[in-house]
C-alpha cells in the first residue's frame, strides 16, 4: 500500500471517529425529543440534563484539536562536527534508500534507534527529522549490524512512515482521551454514590440499626456504557492502524537488506532481544547495585559496562538468539515477531555479503568513552549524578558488603528480641550455648505448615532458617573485619571470598552450630583470628 493510500486510510479511521462521535450526540438528541414529546415534564428534564452531561465528553474528544508535543527521548544531540564518521554513515544509508537524511542525531541511553518526524498538516507535510540511536544498542552491535539498522530507519523516512504516524496518532489519541473523560465521570459517580451509602450506614449504626450492605456497583453506568463504546473502536483502530505498521516494519527490514546485506540483517534482528535483555540484567544486577549504597560505576560505565557482560556471557546470548519470540508482545504490538522477520530475511537470496568485516560500531564515534559519560550525563537524574563514583570491584564489594550488614541485623534483631542481647555474633553464640536456639526460631518468620509443626518437624522447618542467619552472622563480621571479600563477577553472581581454608570447613560448622545438640565451637574456631 502505497503512501496516499495509507494517509487516506488514515484519514477515513480518524473521520471515523468523528462519525461516531455525531451519531451518538444525535441519538442524544433523539432522546431528548422522545422524553419531551412522550413522557411527563420533569421525566423529560431529567433525561436532559442526563444527556448534556455524556455530551459533553464526546463534544471535548471531538474539538481536541492539537495532539500533545512531542517531548521527544532524553539524550545527547550530537552534530557533525562532533560525530562525522556516524553522520557520514547515516547521510550515506540515507541517500542509498533514496531519502533525506535526518535533521538531527540524539545519542540516548536505551537499547534502541528510532526516528520520528515534525510533520505538518496532519503528517501530509514533511517536517524535520530526528534520528535517535541507543548507546548501549551500539555497543552490542557490529558497524554491518548498525548499518542494517539504521538503513531500516531510513526506509521509514523513505516509506513516509514517520509523517503518517501524526494522523494515526492524532485518532488514537483522541479516542483514548474521550475514554478517560468517560471513565473519570463513571468513577467519580461510584466514589460518590459510595460516600452517599456510606454515611448512611454510619447514621443507621449510630441508631443501633442494622446498616444496609454498600454497593456503589451502578453508579456511573451510563458513563461506563459510553466508554465501551468508544473502547470498542479504540480496539478497531488499533488493530487496523497496527496491522499496517507491521507491514512497514517489514517493508523497513527489506530495505536493510538491500542495503546492509542479507546476513548482517538477520543476525541484527537476531541480537535484538538478546541486547535488550542482557541490558536489562545489568542495569539491575551491576550499573544500579550500589544505588542503595549511595554509588554508581564509574563514568561512562553506568551505559559502557554492559561490554563486560556480553563478553562474558556470550553462551548465553546464543542460546538467546537461536530461541527468537514466535508470537507478539500483545496483540497491540506495531511489530511483527521477530523469528518472521528473521525468516523473512533469511529468505532472500544469498547476496555475498556474509565474509564483511567484523568491526565494532562503537568505533564510528569521535571518542566512544566520552560519548558514554556525555550521554550519562544527559539521560541520568540529578539524584543519581550525585551519588558517589566507584570502580567495579570498589563498587561490588561496598555493595554487597552493605547489604550482607542489612541482613545480618535482621537475623540479629530477632536474636536481640528472643534473647534481650545486642544480637551480634558473639552475642548469638553465646545464646545458642545457653539453650536459646529454639526460643530464636519461634521468632522467627514461618509459613501456615511450619507455624502448625511440633517437635522434630518444628525444628527441621526451623533449622535452615536459623542456619541462614547466623551465615549472615558470620560473613558480615568477616567483611567487617576485612578477612573477607566480595568478588566481581562478569559471568555469575558476585562471590564472598572467605579466608583460607574456610570454604570447606565453614558449612560443618554451621551445620553443628544448628545442630539438635547444638555446638559453636567449631565455628568459634573458624572465627579467632
Amino acid at each position: 500500500m502505497g503512501p496516499s493510500l495509507r494517509a487516506a486510510r488514515a484519514l477515513v479511521l480518524l473521520a471515523g471517529f468523528y462519525l461516531l462521535s455525531v451519531v451518538l450526540l444525535a441519538a442524544l438528541g433523539a432522546l431528548d425529543w422522545a422524553a419531551f414529546a412522550w413522557t411527563t415534564g420533569s421525566v423529560a428534564a431529567k433525561l436532559f440534563v442526563l444527556s448534556v452531561v455524556l455530551a459533553v465528553p464526546i463534544v471535548r474528544g471531538m474539538f481536541m484539536l492539537r495532539t500533545p508535543k512531542d517531548e521527544g527521548l532524553a539524550g545527547l544531540p550530537v552534530d557533525d562536527t562532533h560525530e562525522p564518521r556516524l553522520w557520514a554513515t547515516v547521510r550515506d544509508i540515507a541517500q542509498q534508500v533514496g531519502t533525506r537524511a535526518p535533521d538531527e542525531i540524539v545519542l540516548t541511553g536505551d537499547v534502541n534507534a528510532a526516528v520520528s518526524e515534525d510533520a505538518g498538516f496532519l503528517g501530509l507535510v514533511g517536517g524535520s527529522r530526528r534520528l535517535y540511536l541507543g548507546l548501549p544498542l551500539m555497543t552490542g552491535l557490529s558497524q554491518a549490524q548498525l548499518r542494517s539498522v539504521l538503513a531500516h530507519e531510513m526506509g521509514h523516512y523513505g516509506n513516509s512512515d514517520t509523517r503518517l504516524t501524526a494522523i494515526t496518532a492524532r485518532g488514537r489519541i483522541q479516542v483514548t482521551r474521550t475514554i478517560a473523560h468517560f471513565q473519570e465521570r463513571a468513577g467519580k459517580s461510584v466514589a460518590k454514590e459510595q460516600a452517599r451509602q456510606e454515611k448512611k450506614a454510619a447514621k443507621a449504626l449510630a441508631k443501633g440499626k442494622k446498616a444496609k450492605e454498600i454497593d456503589a456497583g451502578g453508579a456511573g453506568v451510563t458513563y461506563r456504557a459510553m466508554a465501551a463504546i468508544y473502547t470498542a473502536y479504540a480496539k478497531f483502530y488499533m488493530r487496523a492502524t497496527l496491522s499496517g505498521a507491521r507491514r512497514e516494519e517489514l517493508a523497513a527490514d527489506v530495505a536493510a537488506a538491500r542495503i546492509a546485506g542479507r546476513d548482517a540483517t538477520a543476525s541484527a534482528l537476531r541480537e535484538l532481544p538478546a541486547l535488550d535483555a542482557a541490558h536489562g540484567f545489568y542495569m539491575n544486577a551491576y550499573a544500579t547495585l550500589g544505588v542503595e549504597a549511595g554509588m554508581l560505576p564509574l563514568p561512562g560505565q553506568v551505559l559502557g559496562g554492559v561490554r563486560h557482560l556480553l563478553a562474558a556471557r556470550q553462551d548465553e546470548l546464543d542460546e538467546m538468539r537461536g530461541s527468537l519470540p514466535t508470537e507478539p508482545s500483545s496483540p497491540y504490538d506495531s511489530h511483527p515477531p521477530i523469528a518472521e522477520r528473521v525468516a523473512r530475511i533469511e529468505a532472500l537470496p544469498d547476496d555475498g555479503r556474509a565474509s564483511e568485516p567484523v568491526e565494532p560500531s562503537l568505533a564510528l564515534l569521535a571518542d566512544p568513552e566520552r560519548a558514554l559519560a556525555a550521554v550519562e550525563e544527559a539521560v541520568l537524574t540529578p539524584e543519581a549524578l550525585r551519588l558517589r563514583r566507584a570502580d567495579w570491584p570498589e563498587l561490588v564489594h561496598e555493595s554487597m558488603a552493605s547489604y550482607t550488614e542489612r541482613s545480618a541485623q535482621g537475623f540479629g534483631a530477632v536474636v536481640a528480641e528472643a534473647t534481650g542481647s545486642d544480637g551480634s555474633l558473639s552475642a548469638t553464640l553465646d545464646a545458642i550455648d545457653a539453650g536459646a536456639l529454639w526460643q530464636i526460631a519461634d521468632r522467627l518468620p514461618k509459613s501456615e505448615e511450619a507455624a502448625a509443626a511440633t517437635g522434630r518437624a518444628a525444628r527441621e522447618f526451623a533449622r535452615p532458617r536459623l542456619r541462614s542467619g547466623l551465615s549472615q552472622l558470620v560473613s558480615n563480621e568477616c567483611v567487617r573485619q576485612g578477612r573477607a571479600r566480595w568478588q566481581l563477577s562478569w559471568s555469575d553472581s558476585a562471590a564472598l571470598e572467605l579466608p583460607h581454608g574456610w570454604a570447606q570447613e565453614l558449612p560443618a560448622a554451621l551445620d553443628a552450630a544448628v545442630a539438635d545438640i547444638p555446638d559453636t565451637e567449631p565455628l568459634r574456631k573458624l572465627l579467632t583470628p
